[in-house]
């Protein structure tokens, strides 16, 4: 494995600042440093060496100086060439900038046609490195809970915390929203792209802006617009959360950049090393396995350096718990497809600071083979597709589902090999329809994004319960509620990793839609005053039931053979009558009900955990499987249970098994 050594950014010494950049291409390379108020003040010719790193060393300056890079050499974007003195670059390494991006034409004018950007492009700040050379000892481990959020969206509308700190992270270190972290039982909080980003090209027009940050301008500074004091704002959160037994994990994404196509703006690395940044065909055009208009080359022993060392900035600077890859194929992928042992992948796992973090991929991408679900190395957790559709199909009534929901809710052994599952179980995610939409909508509604309803997902196994959208009706209403809580306890009884997006532990909506990117307004922002305090209470109280209770908030994989030394056998699927599952009723087309029912995985035939599932709109009696002593408690509602139970309609009940007095 190769990885690009030397000397790479803005490094302070004794003396004064050494720049390092990589541009093997360029023909001249300088160095332009900027006062307090955005006036170039010198430009700075740099050296190249044979590794086509160009450096210099400059004297009587430190932290907090303001810089950029000016780039010449061939311009000829047909052949991956885009040098172009005019357009001021931003440090790739740069931890730290003075302003947020924002879109603008001539950032993507051709050279020679073009004004000079330095009044449109973001400085770089020099900082002092992190002294840390140690990462804090992880807090999350695999079978625990996932918060997912967008860090503007989730306190832009909060009554309890100041306004000015708002859309921050510092608010996420607010005492109301740690409450909420702790009250669902979150073990880690995910935060959406926090690195510095900048709109799409089409956005601005329509009077859009984006809203979640997966179009990143630097891979490494994180945007001003979240974080004003940079770095020490994410350590800041990650140290108030830890000392909560929160984790932070960030969601970072290295498939693409905010450079685009053809038609995007030149803001750092397109200018300076633009064919070894982005992978390209054979004939010099940019490969698109990404949507947005380029692919990073994550072989690339540049690449491979600029991301290793990102995210050990982050964990040794920041400390942060882990990551999350958006697309994440593209960190294995090279002009040969896929591959789990790809230079970058090898280069985290074999990282020290990096081989310990929660490692979580987002197994797909657009790009030929790029569904690898179940084939990243065994150190990452997946999210699990799958187990989503399938509960989702389960649920709204789909024919044929109760293998799978079974096999699901077991640990999905038909996708992860090995004793342990590494599925991140979701039934909802920042992409696509809420879990309150889900229930509410059988198509998505993307209007407000301006693009005719053409964009996100058309296919998501959803349903309305006989009205579409927003309604009155509180039949309706109490038909969408139940289904909300029983998709939540489905996802809390669930082997493996759990998931939850912000704002659906309380029924939060996006009015439909499901590609809600480019609305950092009302639709996005997390609405605390009209949430459903029912809900919550339930996802708190599910939350409670999987700490408590042993035979939740695990990774091994159920197989319905016994524990050693136990009775039970790991798990029972049994039949409303309370008899085994047989052939017939697992392939019942219309099967819709079932229990599920866990042996204790650490004390010897030790108190059971059962789950009673049923879709219908039937209210069966379920025969709860006996054993002398022993009684069953619903565990949400705290009441004792006789020995047979009528299971209202589209319900999921937890018992526990105890011990009589």
């Amino acid at each position: 494995m190769t990885i690009l050594h030397g000397k790479l950014g803005a490094i302070p010494t004794a003396s004064g600042i050494d720049f390092g950049v990589y541009t093997p291409d360029a023909t001249s390379l300088a160095v332009c440093l900027f006062d307090q108020d955005g006036r170039e003040t010198s430009r700075i010719p740099m050296r190249k060496d044979r590794s086509g790193i160009w450096s210099m060393t400059v004297e009587g300056i430190g932290p907090g100086q303001r810089y950029g890079f000016r780039a010449d050499g061939p311009h000829d974007p047909q052949k991956g060439f885009w040098f172009d003195p005019a357009k001021l670059l931003v440090d790739p390494f740069a931890t730290r900038i003075d302003r947020p991006f924002a879109y603008h034409a001539e950032l993507a004018a051709p050279r020679f046609s073009s004004i000079d950007t330095a009044a449109l492009v973001p400085k770089s700040i020099v900082e002092t490195p992190t002294a840390i050379s140690e990462a804090h000892a992880r807090l999350f481990a695999p079978g625990g809970l996932i918060y997912e959020l967008n860090v503007r969206g989730f306190t832009r509308l909060h009554p309890d915390i100041p306004e000015e700190m708002r859309g921050t992270l510092a608010a996420l270190s607010h005492p109301a929203a740690i409450a909420h972290f702790k009250k669902i039982g979150a073990s880690a909080i995910e935060l959406m792209p926090v690195t510095a980003w900048i709109d799409e090209r089409h956005l601005p027009p329509l009077g859009l802006t984006n809203a979640w940050g997966y179009n990143p301008a630097t891979l490494m500074a994180l945007d001003p617009r979240l974080t004003p004091g940079g770095i020490e704002d994410l350590a800041n959160l990650t140290t108030a959360l830890r000392a909560e037994g929160i984790g932070v994990v960030l969601d970072l994404v290295f498939n693409h950049t905010g450079e685009s196509d053809l038609q995007g703006p030149t803001l750092s690395l397109r200018g300076l090393c633009n064919n070894q940044a982005y992978r390209h065909d054979g004939h010099h055009v940019l490969v698109n396995d990404t949507g947005t208009g380029n692919t990073i080359d994550c072989q690339h022993p540049f690449m491979v350096r600029l991301i290793t060392d990102a995210l050990r900035h982050f964990v040794l600077a920041g400390g942060v718990e882990g990551f999350r890859f958006d697309l994440a194929p593209v960190l294995g992928r090279s002009a040969h497809g896929f591959r789990r042992n790809a230079a970058l992948l090898n280069a985290i796992n074999a990282d020290p600071v990096l081989r310990d973090r929660l490692l979580i991929a987002e197994p797909w991408d657009i790009g030929p083979g790029g569904y690898q679900l179940g084939h990243f190395p065994e150190s990452f957790l997946e999210w699990n597709d799958r187990y989503r559709d399938t509960i989702r199909r389960f649920w709204r009534g789909d024919d044929h589902m109760l293998g799978q929901l079974a096999t699901a809710m077991a640990g999905s052994s038909d996708i992860f090999a090995g004793e342990c599952t590494r599925s991140v179980n979701f039934i909802a995610a920042h992409d696509g329809f809420t879990l309150a939409d889900l229930v509410s909508h059988e198509h998505k509604h993307n209007a407000a994004n301006g693009e005719e309803n053409r964009d996100g997902h058309n296919e998501n196994f959803s349903w309305n319960n006989g009205v579409e959208g927003a309604t009155d009706d509180p039949e309706v209403g109490q038909r969408r509620r139940r289904d909300i809580a029983s998709l939540l306890t489905l996802l809390f009884v669930s082997r493996g990793t759990i998931m939850l997006t912000a704002g659906d532990e309380f029924g939060r909506s996006q009015q439909g839609n499901n590609n809600a990117y480019c609305q950092d307004n009302a639709i996005t922002w997390v609405n605390w005053q009209d949430r459903d305090t029912a809900l919550e209470e339930l996802a708190a109280g599910l939350s409670t039931i999987r700490q408590d209770w042993p035979h939740l908030g695990r990774t091994e994989l159920l197989t319905g053979n016994p524990l050693p030394g136990h009775t039970f056998t790991d798990v029972e699927w049994l039949s409303p009558s309370g008899l085994p599952l047989g052939a017939e009723e697992w392939e019942n087309p219309q099967g819709g009900a079932l229990m599920m029912v866990l042996a204790h995985p650490d004390e010897v035939d030790g108190p059971r955990l059962l789950i009673g599932i049923n879709r219908d709109d039937m209210e069966p009696t379920f025969q709860l499987p006996a054993r002398n002593g022993h009684t069953w408690q619903d565990l949400v509602a705290e009441t004792q249970l006789a020995g047979r139970l009528a299971v209202p309609p589209r319900s999921v009940i937890i018992a526990g098994e105890l011990p009589l007095k």
